[in-house]
């Protein structure tokens, strides 16, 4: 799969007739499971988590896409619009979360869904004859967990389900051409997988040296002409490509007026996270993979997720050259490293024996999708550990979020807000709780109880509460701290069994 032609973004067109019948054995090479440089064989019966009953191809048809992805590698399809039929427009629509905000139609799911067969039947009509016209994206700004906002295109209704049928037939294409290194929003992968590679990665390589890369503004500078260049590598059906560039270009509205996007994917939109992981496919993991194959003398690793990357070195020049060559490689794309947040540092397993001998501190931390990464021991072994707990800046603003809304609720029944805070602490917990995270997770969990306390002593029938009584009447309520998740090397190794 990974011809120079692929490697630097140029791959060479071919006509794309999908095949009704094709033998995969022995076709499509092997994949990266593991981000070290050995080698293992892909699950070849891994299901397709996209199959969608399609009225003119049988129940196989975008079984047989994938198929034909999987066996050539080259080929470009050219008639993949026919599976963007009522059929995928109606679980499309089912998919969608039902309470989301609207965009500048104003529509909601629930106002959708009434005569919602009709609006099928008219809105498959209009994408198959040209006439389907993507709406501008409604644009809000989302506070981050360090003070500064992001913005955010809400879609309208009918673009999100049109946007989400299309992904779907796309992803059984890309999916067959995305390394293995690469987690985010994909389907059967998650945030936790990407966590476990990682650090089943560092621990069982040698990985002295961790690079830490951020791309600045990366969905705000992705160049159109590029993508389209990409697109066209697999997808040769003009119609199609046709509705992607309709989304691109259908701008923004912010305060009533309309902005034009002539770069850029808006953050939000159901077809953007596919699109920015064939952007950096091409411009980030297929010359990542080149890079490691043809210059690399030591280990390195590699995990992905969207446009945040880790990587591990053995050695520090190759690290140091590696960073120097992608900040050329970028460039050329219109992207660039974050200068401040782009780092590298030393890490792994002599890390802090190292920088003892010279008379340094402990080994530099590094953060990575909610948790920050630590070098450490296992107490009873004594053998090399990565310790993970979450953000403390994100930790901060989770509780200064939950603090607002109490006040919200101030005059509210204790009965729902004990509800609502059970929900939070479980929804929280749920991603946070990884092993040698409880130092962080009993703090959050002790400052929400703190906080619901307080907002109880507000209350006059409320005041004379001593911390030991509401811990009694009402502390049992808030979920204790418990470990959900695995330990990440006995979960990576249930999922890539060697």
């Amino acid at each position: 799969m990974s011809s120079n032609s692929h490697v630097y973004g140029d791959g060479e067109s071919h006509s794309g007739i999908v095949p009704t019948k094709r033998s995969n054995e022995g076709q499509g090479g092997p994949k990266e499971i593991v981000e070290g440089r050995p080698l293992t064989k892909e699950n070849a019966e891994e299901p397709n988590p996209h199959r969608t009953p399609s009225r003119d191809s049988g129940p196989s048809g975008l079984d047989r896409v994938r198929q034909a992805a999987k066996g050539d590698p080259k080929m470009r399809f050219t008639a993949l619009l026919h599976h963007v039929n009522i059929d995928l427009l109606r679980s499309s629509y089912f998919n969608l979360k039902r309470q989301a905000a609207a965009g500048v139609d104003e529509v909601t799911w629930q106002e959708y869904g009434d005569g919602l067969e009709e609006r099928l039947v008219d809105l498959h009509g209009r994408i198959h004859r040209g006439a389907y016209h993507a709406k501008p994206s409604r644009r809000v700004w989302i506070a981050k967990a360090d003070g500064r906002q992001r913005p955010l295109g809400i879609a309208a209704l009918e673009d999100k389900i049109v946007q989400a049928a299309v992904v779907q037939v796309l992803n059984q294409i890309w999916e067959e051409d995305f390394l293995d290194f690469s987690y985010g929003f994909r389907p059967g992968r998650s945030q936790h997988d990407a966590l476990d590679a990682l650090y089943v990665g560092i621990t069982s390589k040698k990985v002295n040296y961790v690079v830490d890369l951020d791309i600045r503004s990366f969905f705000d500078k992705v160049e159109h002409g590029h993508l389209e260049e990409f697109v066209r590598h697999r997808i040769g059906d003009e119609r199609l490509l046709r509705l992607i560039l309709k989304w691109l270009r259908a701008g923004v509205v912010e305060d009533g007026q309309w902005f034009e996007t002539k770069e850029g994917t808006p953050q939000g939109a159901v077809v953007s996270p596919v699109l920015a992981n064939l952007y950096l496919h091409y411009v980030l993991d297929l010359w990542v993979k080149a890079w490691r194959k043809k210059v690399a003398r030591g280990e390195m690793i590699v995990v992905r997720y969207a446009d945040d990357a880790v990587l591990g070195f053995q050695y520090r020049e190759e690290a140091e050259k590696f960073l120097e060559e992608l900040q050329e490689r970028v460039r050329k794309f219109g992207l660039e490293l974050h200068p401040e947040k782009t780092r590298l540092i030393e890490f792994g397993r002599y890390a802090a024996e190292r920088r003892i001998k010279r008379g340094e501190g402990k080994p530099e931390t590094f953060n990575f999708l909610g948790l920050t990464h630590i070098c450490g021991k296992n107490h009873k072994t004594g053998y090399f550990q990565v310790y993970r707990k979450t953000i403390g800046k994100r930790l901060a603003a989770k509780l200064k979020d939950i603090r607002q809304k109490l006040r919200q609720r101030l005059n509210e029944k204790t009965k729902g807000t004990a509800e609502w805070l059970q929900a939070v602490v479980r929804g929280y917990f749920r991603y946070h709780a990884v092993p040698r995270n409880e130092e962080r997770l009993k703090a959050f969990r002790h400052e929400v109880l703190r906080m619901w306390w307080w907002q109880l002593r507000r209350r006059s029938q409320r005041s004379r509460w001593t911390w030991e009584r509401f811990q009694e009447r009402l502390g049992h309520l808030i979920p204790e701290v418990e470990i959900l998740h695995p330990y990440p090397e006995v979960r990576f190794a249930s999922k890539h069994p060697r």
